[in-house]
């Protein structure tokens, strides 16, 4: 059953807040990232820049860039992760026992449709099977286009540094065989994993009353799969 609408920015709280505090953080990042930039450039005796020049930077563009892509990792290797996986009592889990792509009357797909099931889980053949997987497939094409930006953005940032001690620059391949390349991923990447794995964990044993991301907290801790 449809949910009536209650208006536009109630139905859609979530993804207005959320986009308003992203922007807010990404100009915060951006004054203050060009505070600490300038800052070292008058330590070293060079010239300082305006803000214009500071968010086309490959300074700018990898540090930004890094996370993004960090973040899509994340949420490309949980969304596949928990078609097979299980982590009983949470509530980042299905049931255990479900593991699998379900069948298509669980899924709603084919001749159990819905009335208001969206067009593609309706008409079968290879547009309902990209959109059964195409949010994973989303965040994977996200993930590779920003790790692709990250790279490039990398690159030209590891260069500029070369160049300034008077070393001779790299090229794109040359910079994704570069150990700088590959500390800057695994330091984001590996603080998504803990991030994830923890969320997983502390929902078993942990509530928070009203929350979509947390059991009812009467809720037994074997429980899984479960929202408050």
């Amino acid at each position: 059953m449809t949910a009536p609408s209650r208006g536009f920015f109630r139905d859609n709280g979530i993804s207005l807040v959320f986009g308003a505090v992203f922007l807010l953080t990404l100009v915060g990042q951006a004054v203050s990232g060009l505070a600490d930039y300038n800052s070292q450039q008058v330590a070293q005796g060079l010239a300082t820049i305006s803000m214009g020049d500071y968010l086309t930077s490959s300074t700018f563009g990898v540090d930004v860039m890094e996370n993004w892509q960090s973040e899509y990792l994340q949420f490309f290797l949980f969304i596949y992760a928990t078609v097979w996986l299980t982590q009983l009592g949470s509530n980042e889990s299905k049931e255990v026992g479900k593991e699998g792509k379900e069948s298509d009357k669980e899924q709603k797909v084919g001749r159990h449709t819905e009335p208001s099931s969206p067009a593609w889980a309706k008409v079968g053949g290879w547009r309902t099977a990209l959109y059964s997987r195409s949010l994973g497939t989303l965040m994977a094409v996200l993930f590779l286009l920003t790790w692709g930006a990250s790279s490039i953005a990398g690159w030209a940032a590891y260069n500029s540094e070369q160049l300034a001690d008077r070393e001779d620059p790299v090229s794109w391949l040359g910079y994704l065989g570069a150990a700088d390349f590959w500390n800057r991923s695994f330091q984001n990447w590996q603080s998504e994993m803990l991030a994830v794995g923890s969320m997983a964990v502390f929902s078993v044993y942990l509530r928070h009353r009203g929350s979509a991301e947390s059991k009812p907290v009467g809720e037994s801790h074997a429980t899984t799969g479960a929202s408050g």
